[in-house]
């Protein structure tokens, strides 16, 4: 801290001084005091002579003279003298940052071999090194993004096959950089649940109990040691509402100031992220908004506010906890979608168009086509559905048998498909009823809504038609097939030919992917195709036909009545102009490129859409696991999870949380609840056990951590996928932050004697005695850095639901 010198009369040296601790680290900087009445005008041990001045007043010219010299001097008075900053420093977080650093960063790369779904994982962030694009149902991209960037820190090029559990990584894969994300997170959970309940106003002791529990807890440090997202995910549902608590506090007394809007934006990001990391995170994010809901609720009702200032208080919020975290979601798909441009396995899951956007793939085979369809286009239509696999608008001069395997007679025509490949017999041509043409006219007429075509087969030269007869799997739908052939005079009878069709737009028109027009376009419109005569819609019903159909797909004619689906849409995913009327030079020409070229780029909110929507439809694989559990299993820790097993020693990693914790967490949600309406039906009788804001506290605490619980873990009843251990874990933590909350209450307010408080006390700290006990007993199965004999191993097997694996020699 900077001084004035000396106490000498008349000396005017500038003041410079950093406030202590109770601005908590913010400097204030003090006016240079201005030469005037009462010093003279002039410098003490400048060199400058002293100016005669009547009535010893200093007049502008004077003033104009000295300030400068005036500040020259203060600056250089400043930089002799170091600046002091005092800020406050709160060891106990610091030290519990350390002791979580440790816990969790200890021996990382250990074991350098595949764990569990660090096989699935994996294979995303080489598709990430390699800007391959991918499809993953299981969450958002962000939490990806982030293994990602690990890999990407430590100059991962993504090659390495990620094809089973316990492989051992090669010297290319960077394993501490790809855990360590996971790892700091799993770290600084717990500092934050130290904070939190220090921002709940619960005591010093009770926070500490909080971190210290977080800090042992064998499951949450064996989840984040690895390159999991549940480490990330829990931290970032900490930070939401530690963020929310730490905004809700500053409301009361800087409402608007800088901190305020500080904390009221990280709620917001953090919600994001929580969201961004897997689907879960929706719960805390309601939670939170569920929260911030009433307290903004309370705030409409203070009449000390001015209606203007209420209104700035609802539109920050909302600001800040939807649009922010709306923003946020989707910059997480644009970065995802900007880093995998290219290819990849997992193409034929979407649209063509959203195929073609990709570099190579579709885009090498769709360069250069035409982007309308005319009369005498050459088309190759895929099934916009896609299920159960993409398939395209198929034919082959195999016939229907005469009589199906359940004794139903056939048209015996020949048959119509849905092939999931590539394949010459994909080709159609679409033909104007009225003409007697196959090739595209100069200029070309393009097709548009409602218009009525014929589709002839390009290697058969046959009409694609439907008819009363029924289908071969389907019997409440009408069988497709082609028949006749061209030339023919069929094409003589104009409008209104039973092989007639009509171009209706699928759902509700030909949808156009960012256009308003009703053409016909290559891979940016789905159209549906319904027979003039018989108002039967072309679709695909998922039946794969018997060994007479070669398995492929079973089309059919179905009434238009019986509603719409995607499955009756179809895409134009490859187009030429035919040029020749000739079959033999029609035959080369569905064989040769095209030349025009026509960009199709999507835009972002086009592909952000489609993506989304197949995020949250596709079906994955929902087999049965061997560590697969039920969330019944969960709370009693029934179940455990082997994640990985040394290939030589009986070393191995589990999934496995400390006992004592999990059943201690259960008992205090439960003894929660029953205070709580306790309390209420009291309160109700107007007996007040709890002084209001001991009330207020105890309410708050109960709504984020036991709703924080509750939310996090009773949908998983709902959800009709396969469930492990570790989806529990978020919502555990929510139950650590709420059992020292519980034991501090029953210290303060049911204890009723000094003695009885400290028999409380020796409790407690038997209690966590015997938590530390478990958390070392477990320790092996926790790091897996220790081999332990069969007999310490049927030791550990405390139930017999426990999966310990033993080594027969």
């Amino acid at each position: 801290m900077l001084l004035p010198q000396g106490g000498k009369r008349g000396r005017c040296l500038g003041q410079v001084g950093l406030r202590g601790p109770e601005v908590r680290g913010h400097a204030a900087v003090s006016r240079p005091h201005c030469p005037g009445r009462g010093c003279g005008g002039h410098l003490i041990n400048s060199g400058l002579p002293p100016r005669k001045r009547s009535a010893g007043v200093c007049g502008p010219s004077c003033s104009m003279r000295i300030l400068p010299v005036l500040h020259f001097y203060n600056m250089l008075e400043f930089l002799q003298r170091p600046v002091v900053v005092t800020a406050d420093v709160n060891l106990n977080i610091v030290a519990l940052t350390l002791l979580g650093l440790l816990s969790r960063l200890w021996q990382l790369t250990y074991p350098r071999a595949v764990v569990f779904d660090e096989v699935y994982y994996g294979q995303y962030i080489s598709f990430y090194m390699k800007r391959v694009f991918f499809l993953d149902g299981s969450g958002p991209p962000f939490g990806h993004m982030l293994l990602a960037l690990g890999g990407y820190l430590g100059g991962f090029d993504g090659n390495f096959l990620w094809n089973r559990i316990g492989a051992e990584y090669s010297s290319n894969v960077p394993v501490w950089s790809l855990r360590l994300l996971p790892a700091l997170a799993g770290a600084l959970s717990v500092p934050m649940a130290y904070q939190i309940l220090w921002e709940l106003r619960f005591s010093h002791c009770a926070a500490m109990g909080a971190a210290l529990l977080m800090l042992i807890e064998n499951a949450l440090i064996t989840q984040s040691r690895l390159m999991l997202l549940e480490s990330v995910l829990i931290f970032f549902n900490l930070l939401s509402v530690l963020s929310y608590l730490k905004f809700s506090n500053s409301q009361k007394h800087r409402p608007f100031s800088l901190s305020w809007w500080f904390w009221l934006t990280l709620t917001g990001v953090a919600c994001s992220c929580a969201v961004g990391i897997k689907y879960v995170g929706v719960s805390t994010y309601l939670l939170v908004l569920g929260v911030a809901a009433v307290h903004a609720w309370h705030l409409i009702g203070d009449r000390t506010l001015s209606h203007v200032r209420v209104l700035c208080h609802l539109v920050a919020r909302v600001a800040a906890l939807v649009v922010v975290p709306v923003a946020m979601y989707l910059l997480f798909f644009y970065v995802h979608l900007m880093l995998l441009y290219r290819s990849g396995p997992h193409d034929q899951i979407m649209s063509s168009a959203f195929q073609a956007s990709l570099e190579g793939g579709l885009a090498r085979v769709t360069q250069g086509q035409p982007l309308e369809v005319a009369y005498g286009s050459q088309v190759t239509l895929k099934n916009a559905f896609g299920k159960p696999v993409p398939c395209w608008l198929h034919s082959h001069q195999s016939t229907y048998p005469m009589i199906y395997d359940n004794g139903r007679g056939s048209s015996h025509q020949q048959q119509v498909t849905c092939y999931p490949f590539k394949d010459v017999n994909n080709w159609w041509i679409v033909k104007d009823p009225g003409r007697h043409r196959l090739e595209v006219s100069n200029p070309p007429r393009p097709v548009r809504h409602g218009d009525v075509v014929q589709l002839v087969h390009g290697m058969t030269t046959r009409f694609l038609n439907t008819h009363d007869v029924a289908a071969p799997l389907s019997p409440h739908s009408s069988s497709v097939l082609v028949f006749g052939g061209w030339p023919s005079r069929s094409w003589e009878r104009g409008p209104g030919h039973e092989s007639d069709l009509t171009t209706r737009r699928a759902l509700q028109d030909i949808v156009n992917r960012d256009a308003d027009t009703d053409i016909w376009k290559t891979i940016l419109s789905e159209v549906r195709l319904v027979h003039l005569n018989t108002s039967a819609v072309l679709k695909v019903s998922g039946a794969h036909l018997p060994d007479w159909g070669f398995r492929q797909l079973e089309v059919v004619g179905e009434k238009l009545s019986r509603g719409h689906h995607e499955s009756a849409a179809w895409t134009v995913e490859e187009h030429r102009y035919g040029k020749s009327q000739e079959q033999k030079e029609r035959e080369l020409e569905l064989h040769s490129p095209t030349e025009m070229d026509i960009s199709r780029n999507l835009s972002f909110m086009a592909r952000f859409s489609e993506l989304q929507w197949r995020m949250l439809t596709v079906r994955t694989d929902d087999s049965e696991h061997k560590y697969s559990s039920t969330p019944l299993d969960w709370v009693t820790l029934d179940t455990n999870i082997a994640y990985w097993l040394h290939p030589r020693t009986s070393a191995q990693i589990h999934l496995l949380g400390n006992i004592v914790i999990w059943a201690s967490a259960g008992l205090a949600t439960v003894l929660y609840a029953l205070l709580f309406f306790w309390y209420l039906l009291r309160r109700r009788r107007n007996i007040c056990d709890l002084p209001e804001d001991c009330w207020l506290r105890w309410v708050l605490a109960g709504a984020l951590c036991v709703g924080g619980w509750a939310v996090n873990y009773l949908p998983f009843f709902l959800m009709d996928k396969t469930v492990f251990l570790y989806h529990y874990l978020p919502a555990l933590t929510f139950q650590i932050l709420l059992l020292p909350v519980v034991l501090q209450h029953i210290s303060d307010h049911l204890c009723r004697s000094q003695i009885q408080s400290s028999l409380f006390g020796a409790l407690v700290v038997a209690w966590y005695s015997a938590a530390c006990h478990v958390f070392n007993a477990l320790r092996p199965l926790t790091y897996g850095d220790r081999s332990l004999s069969p007999s310490e191993l049927r030791a550990l097997r405390w139930k017999d639901s426990w999966d310990i694996l033993i080594r027969k020699y």
